[in-house]
């Protein structure tokens, strides 16, 4: 009975948590379109510059892992736990990619001097400002969500292969689950917006 209990208030406590995460990025979604909606050419002609080959790929990689990950969960359910943990770890690696393929591009547009505060930023107009300072600063925030989600799988990871994390205890890597799902739909969010939406 009191093992229900906790598992019930994990599972409200984790839909808190994913409310007040999808309140913060909601916010920053209406702030963006406000200033899009106030420098249409100037947020067109900076959308450009975006790799859309690497945000694509990186859009491909987090819905391959939300994949994974849910299939995690199905295989712990089921008691298998070797299947499980392999997903899980495909689930990291596609994590660490994703997060690979952001640095390479993020490094390309630093080395273009496309980067806030920049000389070559502060030549442009206002709008191209506002647009790379809400890029840098959506996707990174988006990336450090990324990079939580990492240590937390991991240690996901660690509780399947000592057996403490099974098929009548799995609550924990269900709301792990929960909470990777909302990062990678945060980034469907994020992928139109500054990559396709020009």
């Amino acid at each position: 009975m009191g093992t229900h209990q906790d598992d019930t208030g994990s599972k409200i406590g984790m839909w808190l948590f994913l409310l007040s995460e999808i309140l913060l990025f909601g916010g920053l979604f209406i702030l963006y379109s406000s200033y899009r909606y106030k420098n249409p050419i100037d947020f067109h002609l900076a959308a450009w510059e975006l790799n859309r080959v690497l945000g694509t790929l990186n859009t491909l990689i987090l819905i391959t892992s939300s994949l994974t990950m849910a299939l995690s969960i199905f295989f712990i359910q089921k008691g298998n736990r070797k299947l499980s943990a392999l997903l899980l770890f495909v689930t990291l690696f596609l994590g660490g990619l994703f997060l690979g393929v952001k640095s390479v591009e993020w490094t390309a547009k630093i080395g273009h001097d496309l980067y806030p505060n920049s000389p070559r930023l502060l030549g442009r107009s206002g709008g191209e400002i506002l647009f790379y300072g809400l890029y840098y600063s959506m996707t990174g925030l988006h990336g450090l969500h990324v990079l939580v989600g990492l240590l937390v799988l991991s240690v996901m990871l660690v509780l399947i292969l000592k057996g403490k994390i099974n098929e009548n205890r799995f609550v924990p890597l269900e709301n792990t689950g929960l909470y990777w799902h909302l990062v990678d739909m945060i980034w469907i969010f994020l992928f139109p917006l500054f990559y396709l939406i020009t």
